[in-house]
């Protein structure tokens, strides 16, 4: 018996309602439904132009985390934290870049994604000299980053979520020193990641 045209359609129509249904199941579809996060701290964003130099980890102040800023020690030809003391420092030398693909030393599948510490010293680390990363912002939830906005770097010792040598996007007074070779590109998300542009400092 010969189907009429309405009726194949209407079947070609359940059929294609069918299908839609299980490939959706299959592939676990994720709705945001505001904003996705912006990031990991020490991820390279934007790779053109950018400049990143490899470099030795100072063993007596490393640095803490990815996307922290980086000074150099020039006694050990290194690139050190922030740390207690450096309230004369107007300049970073970079930010510290996450590196991937890359080995973890602890964790393994319970691991947290963007928790990660950098390689202890002797090791070689990457650093953005030059260009835009995605950092994490201290003290977002009282002052948040703007676009053009000031940065800044806490110097003193760690206090809960305030990270030493971490950036902020205010004057915590005698606790932070401004830089004046790097700016906010953007607000944060809710996890405190911003993008943050930097460039050498000039003599």
């Amino acid at each position: 018996m010969k189907k009429s045209l309405i009726a194949l359609a209407v079947a070609s129509l359940v059929a294609a309602a069918a299908h839609a249904r299980s490939s959706r199941a299959i592939t676990n579809d994720v709705a945001f439904g505001f904003r996705m996060g912006a990031g990991f701290p020490g991820d390279v964003n934007r790779t053109h132009p950018f400049s990143v130099e490899p470099g030795l980890h100072d063993a007596n102040d490393p640095i803490r985390l990815y996307g922290d800023p980086v000074l150099i020690d020039v006694s050990a030809n290194a690139f050190r934290g922030f740390a207690v003391g450096d309230t004369a420092i107007t300049a970073i030398d970079g930010v510290l870049v996450r590196s991937f693909p890359t080995q973890q030393t602890s964790g393994g599948m319970s691991a947290a994604i963007g928790a990660a510490v950098p390689p202890l010293a002797p090791a070689v680390i990457d650093v953005l000299t030059d260009g835009y990363i995605m950092v994490k912002c201290n003290n977002f939830a009282v002052n948040a980053p703007v676009k053009g906005g000031a940065v800044f770097v806490r110097t003193a010792a760690t206090a809960g979520n305030l990270v030493q040598g971490g950036f902020h996007a205010a004057d915590d007074g005698a606790n932070a020193v401004e830089i004046t070779n790097a700016e906010w590109n953007g607000p944060c998300d809710a996890a405190g990641i911003a993008e943050l542009r930097t460039w050498k400092a000039r003599a």
